[in-house]
């Protein structure tokens, strides 16, 4: 019986393992013996401290550098501001002749939408003052970048306004106010164009917040739909108050050619309708990351 687990043992697989490789042990305590445990200074020298701080590193997000957090959006509001009204100013004063409103109506809406779709991932591309208001409102917009937004919009309103007067000839520049809207002749007009500047505006910061804001309707072809928004708006509205519906765009031009009338309805519509639409989204159509109400 001995002898038979003695064979056992000495033909088991790490037995016969050990004579292929010719290190075969006579002894078990030998070939059973633990490995020499590493030694202290030895067990320093590996970096577990290093290895777990990496992760935590790795585990945080990278944060943009300021200059793309702070100013990279002022530059892009600047650029796309002054291209739009530089656009749509030009549209204005070189109006063709049988055209009509279709002219302004395209170049207006055809550059707002490629500046947004080229200059939206940077900023936004708000390039209104009325639409940088309401996407504050809804939370997408920090309150620190509001007002230099504001001024980056106006400050590319002048610039804008102001290339189109430099290739614009004379006669038709002084014609057409420079591109400033110059719709209200008397005051009994105030009511209809004020209105019509809200209910339009109104249209076109509720196409900004649901297409590019809201998560829930956020759609990439938002830039487009803000851009028709505009064209129909001037087809629609351009006879009763020209369809402004931007504040910088009616200061740039106004600032260049000098044109003051009634100029305060187009601050006033657009930032009634910011406030309005802000509200309406805060309150009931916002998804839940945005309403206020009703979660």
């Amino acid at each position: 019986m001995s002898l038979h687990l003695q064979f056992l043992k000495s033909s088991g697989p790490q037995h016969l393992l050990d004579r292929a490789r010719g290190t075969d042990c006579d002894q078990e305590s030998a070939c059973s013996a633990p490995a020499p445990r590493m030694a202290a200074g030895e067990r320093g020298r590996f970096p577990a401290k290093e290895a777990m701080v990496d992760i935590d590193v790795k585990a945080k997000p990278l944060q943009p550098h300021w200059y793309e957090r702070y100013v990279q959006p002022c530059v892009a509001e600047l650029l796309g501001s002054a291209l739009f009204i530089f656009i749509g100013c030009l549209s204005v004063v070189e109006d063709a002749e049988g055209t009509g409103r279709l002219q302004p109506a395209l170049a207006h809406g055809l550059a707002l939408g490629l500046t947004i779709a080229i200059l939206g991932d940077i900023s936004g591309g708000h390039f209104n003052p009325a639409v940088s208001l309401c996407v504050w409102l809804v939370g997408g917009l920090n309150i620190m970048m509001l007002i230099p937004y504001w001024l980056s919009q106006l400050c590319g309103g002048m610039i804008g306004a102001g290339l189109a007067k430099a290739v614009a000839a004379t006669e038709r520049y002084v014609n057409a106010s420079g591109g400033a809207f110059s719709s209200i002749v008397a005051d009994e007009q105030i009511p209809s164009v004020l209105v019509g500047e809200i209910v339009m505006t109104a249209f076109l910061v509720l196409a900004v917040c649901m297409g590019a804001v809201n998560g829930k309707t956020k759609t990439p072809l938002a830039p487009f739909c803000i851009g028709f928004t505009v064209t129909v708006n001037i087809l629609a509205g351009g006879g009763v108050s020209g369809a402004c519906m931007n504040p910088a765009r009616a200061f740039g031009p106004a600032l260049v050619a000098n044109y003051w009338d009634y100029h305060w309805v187009y601050w006033v519509g657009p930032t009634v309708a910011a406030l309005l639409v802000g509200l309406l989204v805060r309150l009931l159509l916002g998804d839940w990351t945005i309403r206020l109400l009703l979660k």
